[in-house]
C-alpha cells in the first residue's frame, strides 16, 4: 500500500507532465474537489436504503473511482497550499474525540453544540 507522500508525488508529476498547474489556483482546485464530491452524491440521488445496497453490489467499481477522484483533489491542494494532511487529519480528529466524547454522542447523530 502506498502512503500519502508517494500518492501525492504521483498526482503531482502526473499533474506537471501535462502543464496544469497553470490552472490549479486554490479557488478551481476546491471547485474541482465539490464537483466530484458531488459525482459520489449523485449515485445514491433519488433511491431508497434498499435500492442503495443492491445499487453498491453492481456499481462499486464506479463509486470508488469517484471517491479517487476526490482523494486527488484533497491531496493536491493540500500539497499546493503546503497542509501535512495527515497532521491535519490527527488534529482534526482529536479535537473531534473531544467535541464527540464517547459518553454524550454514541448512538446519536447530534451537533456538538446540543450534546
Amino acid at each position: 500500500m502506498k502512503d500519502i507522500a508517494k500518492i501525492t508525488k504521483e498526482i503531482v508529476a502526473f499533474r506537471d507532465v501535462r502543464d496544469w498547474k497553470q490552472f490549479h489556483n486554490p479557488k478551481d482546485l476546491a471547485i474541482s474537489l465539490a464537483l466530484e464530491a458531488g459525482e459520489v452524491l449523485e449515485h445514491f440521488q433519488w433511491k431508497s436504503k434498499e435500492e442503495i445496497q443492491a445499487y453498491i453490489k453492481t456499481n462499486k467499481t464506479e463509486i470508488a473511482e469517484e471517491l479517487a477522484d476526490v482523494f486527488y483533489y484533497i491531496l493536491l491542494m493540500a500539497n499546493d497550499l503546503d497542509i501535512d494532511i495527515v497532521k491535519a487529519f490527527n488534529k482534526k480528529m482529536l479535537q473531534n474525540s473531544k467535541k464527540y466524547p464517547v459518553k454524550k454522542a454514541k448512538g446519536k447523530h447530534t451537533k456538538y453544540t446540543k450534546l
